[in-house]
């Protein structure tokens, strides 16, 4: 049983030694998580394969050659073998020189890939968004933590007097009761912010990429609380124009388009070029045929004209229509959601400075209360729990003010996220905000 604790032990702390913390700064933070977060990476990989699927529709454009021998042993009159005669050596190729189909079909693929491409620059936008929402949440608990931990030397003060006090009978056992019962939950506030704070460093982790064992530090930078966005108007239009859904959708609808024609394109004749080459054996020919010659070769064009091409073209151009209705619909949709998504965000933000403005006269009231109580205190006319309640209701108001601006960045986040321009404006920020 030993060797099995001490075995886990020992693996407990190499995972431990493994683990990493990252101190990292808003920037980059977005940066990385644009980089390297895994649904980003996902995103990258299925551009790529749309990109190598154009490849694949290129290929009846592509000339393929093919080598091989149909020697074969001959009694009697020398039959074809697979529509050739038998030979000692040959070689053929082929390649499409007009097939409207395909090359509707090429073009689809490539308008696919795009739309691929779009959808990687979605993700990150997205994954930037997520990544800054987890930042300033991991932020907002750190300073809480600090401002809750700097409480409870105040309310330690509380107890100690208050217990001198009521052994002296100066107060009642109630107010000894109530300050540890403050101090309590000072306690128990600092014990839950710290959990908090651990669980949000390890998210922002995994959203950067990093494994679920190492934890990224929030460091503070005035870079996002500087940024300002534009007028509403000109962030709706902003967010129509940059929307990456409403490009992978009209990117949909060029490429159901190109299918749609495509299909109908299967009553149109095709070209192939054909060429082959064969090097016969005289055996069995000479017996068969007046004049046999060894070398031979075609080089020329097939010509396929269809005249019934049956009732799927028909379907699929059907589907087609269908699914260019839904796109359209799906489109406007889209449209009215960035309206109504951009009109809130600007109604929020409104709401979020409100409370900050808010909260800073409520933190001027209280230092402003304290200096007060302090004063009396010095004088004798204060006592000391009055005066240890107005630091707890000053620290709680920072607490409440850093959680005010907080929100403000986090809507002003929100609306550039909307129009599009969130990596973007951060960097120009950063880059603007240095020395």
């Amino acid at each position: 049983m030993f060797p099995k604790l001490l075995v886990a032990g020992c693996l407990l702390a190499a995972s431990t030694c493994l683990a990493e913390t990252h101190s990292l700064t808003l920037q980059q933070t977005i940066d990385l998580a644009a980089r390297q977060n895994p649904d980003v990476v996902l995103a990258r990989l299925d551009a790529q394969r749309a990109t190598e699927g154009i490849r694949i529709a290129q290929d009846p454009f592509r000339p393929k050659v093919y080598a091989g021998s149909g020697l074969a042993y001959t009694y009697g009159y020398p039959n074809s073998i697979e529509g050739n005669a038998p030979s000692l050596f040959q070689i053929r190729t082929d390649m499409s020189l007009y097939n409207r189909q395909q090359s509707y079909a090429l073009a689809s693929t490539r308008e696919q890939a795009k739309g691929a491409a779009i959808g990687v620059q979605a993700k990150q936008e997205d994954v930037a968004y997520q990544a800054a929402d987890l930042f300033l949440t991991a932020s907002q608990l750190e300073h809480e933590g600090q401002s809750v931990s700097g409480q409870i030397p105040s309310l330690q003060k509380v107890v100690e007097a208050m217990t001198a006090a009521v052994s002296e009978g100066s107060e009642l056992p109630l107010e000894l009761q109530r300050a540890k019962v403050n101090l309590s939950l000072s306690q128990e506030q600092l014990s839950a912010a710290r959990l908090d704070q651990d669980y949000y460093e390890m998210m922002l982790a995994t959203v950067l990429g990093y494994p679920a064992t190492d934890r990224v530090k929030p460091v503070d930078s005035e870079t996002a609380a500087s940024m300002t966005p534009p007028s509403q108007a000109e962030a709706s239009d902003t967010a129509l124009r940059n929307s990456k859904e409403l490009r992978q959708i009209q990117s949909n609808v060029l490429a159901k388009q190109l299918d749609l024609r495509s299909y109908k394109a299967a009553h149109l004749p095709k070209i192939d070029l054909v060429a082959q080459y064969a090097l016969f054996a005289k055996y069995n020919y000479e017996q068969y045929f007046q004049k046999f010659q060894r070398n031979n070769a075609q080089l020329g064009a097939s010509v396929t004209i269809p005249i019934l091409v049956g009732s799927a073209f028909k379907g699929e151009s059907q589907q087609a229509y269908t699914d260019l209705a839904k796109l359209r619909i799906q489109a406007d949709q889209v449209r009215n959601r960035i309206i109504s998504d951009v009109t809130r965000s600007y109604e929020q933000w409104q709401k979020a400075e409100h409370i900050r403005n808010l909260a800073r006269m409520q933190l001027d009231f209280s230092r402003q209360e304290l200096t007060v109580l302090l004063a009396q205190n010095e004088e004798g006319r204060t006592p000391l729990r009055e005066v240890e309640q107005a630091r707890l209701d000053e620290s709680n108001r920072w607490i409440t003010l850093y959680d005010s601006e907080i929100q403000v960045t986090r809507a002003k986040l929100a609306i550039f996220r909307q129009m599009g321009t969130l990596l973007s404006s951060l960097r120009a920020s950063s880059t603007t905000g240095r020395p």
